[in-house]
Order: structure tokens, then C-alpha cells, then sequence
């Protein structure tokens, strides 16, 4: 089946002559999960997503540490979904939904495209919280897509190659150190791979530096790492991370990020035995985000356009079969949905913001569609929680196993954590080249501590734009810059450390 433009937009009589559709915004874990669900559905399923790819964003920091490369997790969604496109129910568009006007059952695409549903899944996911900081983020990325991924390998890795040419050891040590914000898993994984990175990886391959000085601190505002784990389990990560070349700050609150490093508050005691909360500045060329999310903007035009309501996150708050109230046809999955599981009716549990929930309640989403399209009732969600991992490094893990159908919960960390955790994140990955790739990707690794997923696009050609400074000797008369003269290019981090003179150099773009 083809799809005219008049029949997605559902201009004229055309709708009345179709099946139902449904329009699945995202396709991530939970829109991927839904599109899968309606296979079978005697229904006309649209995918819209920003990308052409789904990400498996656990492994994601794999990428961004050059550990994997980027197609071992992700997929083009087309050929994920080949199957559906062929038997001609599904069609996948590559495109921003900028809004949802409910009034008429559209969404707009960027473009002012209007697409016609009659069944709505909203799972757009999650992006960078900042608390307010904004103005933090072009110093210290996070980590939720691929372009993310890439911008931190780039950092990370160029920050040694900064290092390699600078000559003053005060100068040097700030492109040395790292800084990880937020010790959830993300923040944890981060900061022990950097420290894998320095001490082994890196530690023959340079001539000028020694890699393993480099410092790798991790920093976070709560009194412990991995607040959602146990505290025993919490206390074990924390010796892991150490045991790597990672330094924790637990209870610091950072104040400050620019492009010279970050500010940050710790309670200290002190001589007398009391507590002072004491300012401290740490020199760091590269800061990461691992802090905070926050829901995607639809979330917003959601609750403009339905009244619905939103928590702290800005979330949306759903029905417990994950409707919204007064519009029983849009459903919200994923990140962007304050959930709760109904397993005991009659003490509902937050859902987490983790993938099982995502796909759980995309399955769910569908199959409640589809009763809907039967005439039946729909089903309250149930979340079944099997427990949480993360890993620190190499044979370091944790893990926090719910055994199901009962209250009993298997703790462990360590090399037994770590293979677990190997073991669930390959049979997890989508496609069967992706397990073989990452598996030998990590079986090399594992044996020579090597990571060959080092390369980045040359950051001048990233930025066209960039200002080329000619730099001209005080003693000599100025000369134009031809193809044999050396130039410098200074990117956006390029800048004079907070009181240092600045040269006037001559400027041309």
C-alpha cells in the first residue's frame, strides 16, 4: 500500500474509505516495541522519528568512549521494521513533530505537515536537564544520542592530544583532567571507562605525557553513588570506581561550569569539628553530563493542547492504562510518562525510567489499542521489574536481581556482576550482526585493553564557520596567510584562561 500526501494529512473523503490509523511518535525502546505489537493489527501504523535510527542507549556510552562503533547499537528503523513496510501497514517518516493538535487528531511535522490519527503513542523520550543552566551545556555535554556520543569522543580524546603539545605542566594538567557530573549509571559507567582509557589504553601511546596522571573525578551532589541500588551495592561501586584511578566526591554541589572547569560546594569538617560548606574550583578542559534529564517539549504541547498534567520532570502524568484523561485515544510511553504499575491494584509503584518500563508499556500501549478498536476495555499497566546493573569497568560490576513472582531480590557485584551484565546487554541488542560485533569488539578489548573505535571527523571541518586567527610574530612585518603559511583555528573552547592578556590578533572568517 501507498501513501499519498492527501491520505496521511486525511484531506478530503479518503479517511472515511481507510482502516484506523495509528501514528507512533519516537522510536525508541517504547515506539519500537509498539510498532512490533500492531504488526498484527487490522490498522494503518505511521512511525515518526527524528532520526533514522533506533538506539540501544545503555551501550551508548561504549560509543562515546570509543569502546563500539556506532552502527553495533543502532539500526536504521526501516530495516528493523522491513518486515511491516513490505506487507504495506506501516510507514515510517523521518521528521520533528513540532506539535499535536488534538482538536482535529493531527500531529505537525516541521515543514507544517499535518498527519490524521485516530490512535496516538507519544514516546519521545527524554533530554538533558541542566536545573536551570542552560547556559552549562556547551560546556559539559550529556549523553542521549549519537551526535552526543560523538562530541564526547571527540573531547575526550582530544583533550590528550592538547595535552601531547602543551609544554607548561600547569597548562597541561587541566586538558588531563576530567570531570564526570552525576553518579547515576551513565555517570558511573563514564567515569570508569575514562579511567580504563587513561591508565591502559592509552598509557604506551604518547611520547610527551604519561596517560595515567590523568584524573578522573566523579562528582555527585547525593551522599552516595547509585542511589536507586542498595546501599551495600552502592558502597561496592563506589570501591570499584576507586580501584580504577577514579576519584568520588560524594555531596558535592556544583555552582559553576565554563569552559576552564567547575565550581562546586562541599559540606567539610573542620579542625574544630564543625561543618562548613567550603567553594572549590577544579581545572578541567573536559566536563561530561550525567546529572539529570528531563522530558521531551511534547510533553508540554501535550498538556497545552489536552489540560493533561505534568510532574516536577515535566512528565506526563497518564491513566493507569496509560491514556490520557479525556482522551482515551492518545497513550504516552517511555520517558515522557508518569507512570504507575498496577501488579497490586491497590498500591500502584512508579514506574522507572528505564528501558524494560519503555518497552513494557509500549507492548501495552498497542495491545490496549487494539482492544480498543474491538470495542473492549482496556488493561491498567502492569511493570514487571527485573532488577537493576551497571558496570564500573572491566570485571566490575553490580547487580540487583528481583526474582519474579516473588519478593526475593539476588544481590552481587564484581567480575560475576560483569558477566551478567555482558550477557543480558548483547541478548538484548537488535540484529543478530550487532551481538557478533559487539561481542568480538569486547573480547578484544577484554584481552588487550585496546579501543579502536578512536576516530573522529576533524573538528575544523566540523565547524566551517570557525574563526581563523592569523598569528603573527611581534619582530617580523605582517603576512597574508597562503596555503604554505601555518595557521591556527580557534575553535569555541579555544578561549584565555579568566585573566590571562589576550592577544588582538587579526581576524578573518
Amino acid at each position: 500500500m501507498t501513501l499519498s500526501t492527501s491520505s496521511l494529512t486525511g484531506t478530503g473523503s479518503t479517511r472515511a474509505q481507510q482502516k484506523p490509523r495509528v501514528v507512533i511518535i519516537g522510536c525508541g525502546f517504547g515506539g519500537l516495541e509498539a510498532a512490533k505489537a500492531l504488526s498484527g493489527a487490522d490498522a494503518e501504523i505511521v512511525v515518526i522519528d527524528r532520526t533514522n535510527h533506533h538506539l540501544f542507549q545503555p551501550l551508548l556510552y561504549q560509543v562515546a568512549t570509543a569502546g563500539l562503533p556506532a552502527p553495533a547499537i543502532a539500526g536504521p528503523i526501516r530495516h528493523i521494521l522491513r518486515k511491516q513496510i513490505a506487507r504495506g501497514n506501516l510507514t515510517v517518516l523521518m521528521g520533528e513533530v513540532t506539535s499535536i493538535d488534538t482538536a482535529s487528531n493531527c500531529v505537525v511535522v516541521d515543514g507544517g505537515e499535518h498527519i490524521h490519527y485516530d490512535h496516538l503513542i507519544v514516546a519521545a523520550g527524554a533530554t538533558h536537564s541542566y536545573f536551570g543552566r542552560d547556559d552549562w551545556a556547551k560546556y559539559a555535554p550529556g549523553l542521549k544520542t549519537l551526535g552526543d556520543a560523538f562530541t564526547i569522543r571527540r573531547r575526550v580524546l582530544t583533550a590528550f592530544e592538547q595535552a601531547e603539545r602543551e609544554t607548561d605542566p600547569s597548562k597541561r594538567e587541566p586538558w588531563l583532567t576530567f570531570a564526570v557530573v552525576g553518579a547515576g549509571p551513565t555517570g558511573v559507567e563514564m567515569a570508569g571507562t575514562l579511567a580504563e582509557i587513561a591508565h591502559q589504553t592509552l598509557s604506551t601511546e604518547f611520547r610527551r605525557i604519561d596517560s595515567r596522571v590523568a584524573r578522573i573525578i566523579l562528582l555527585e551532589g547525593a551522599p552516595r553513588v547509585l542511589g536507586t541500588f542498595t546501599e551495600d551495592l552502592s558502597k561496592r561501586a563506589k570501591e570499584q570506581l576507586e580501584m580504577l584511578g577514579a576519584e568520588v566526591l560524594t555531596g558535592a554541589k556544583v555552582t559553576d561550569i565554563n569552559a576552564f572547569g567547575i565550581r562546586y560546594d562541599l559540606n567539610e569538617t573542620q579542625a574544630d569539628g564543625s561543618s562548613k560548606v567550603v567553594s572549590h574550583f577544579l581545572p578541567s578542559r573536559t566536563v561530561i553530563w550525567g546529572a539529570g534529564v528531563a522530558a521531551s517539549p511534547l510533553g508540554r504541547a501535550l498538556a497545552k493542547s489536552t489540560g493533561c498534567q505534568l510532574d516536577r520532570a515535566g512528565r506526563v502524568i497518564v491513566q493507569p492504562d496509560l491514556s490520557l484523561p479525556g482522551h482515551p485515544n492518545i497513550y504516552v510511553v517511555g520517558d515522557l510518562a508518569s507512570a504507575k504499575s498496577y501488579l497490586d491494584p491497590a498500591n500502584p509503584t512508579a514506574v522507572p525510567g528505564v528501558s524494560p518500563g519503555a518497552k513494557q508499556m509500549g507492548r501495552k500501549a498497542a495491545f490496549n489499542i487494539i482492544r480498543r478498536m474491538r470495542g473492549l476495555e482496556t488493561h491498567a499497566f502492569r511493570y514487571f521489574d527485573y532488577g537493576s546493573l551497571a558496570t564500573i569497568g572491566k570485571r566490575a560490576a553490580v547487580a540487583m536481581i528481583d526474582v519474579p513472582y516473588t519478593r526475593k531480590q539476588i544481590k552481587f557485584s564484581g567480575f560475576a556482576a560483569w558477566l551478567f551484565w555482558l550477557f543480558v546487554h548483547v541478548y538484548f541488542l537488535i540484529g543478530f550482526r550487532n551481538r557478533m560485533v559487539v561481542m568480538m569488539d569486547w573480547a578484544w578489548a577484554y584481552f588487550t585493553s585496546q579501543r579502536h573505535a578512536r576516530v573522529f571527523p576533524d573538528p575544523h571541518a566540523l565547524e566551517p564557520n570557525a574563526m581563523v586567527v592569523r598569528v603573527t610574530p611581534p619582530s617580523v612585518p605582517p603576512v597574508s596567510v597562503t596555503a604554505a603559511t601555518p595557521i591556527n583555528t580557534v575553535s569555541s573552547s579555544s578561549t584565555s584562561a579568566p585573566g590571562s592578556p589576550v592577544a588582538q590578533p587579526s581576524v578573518s572568517r
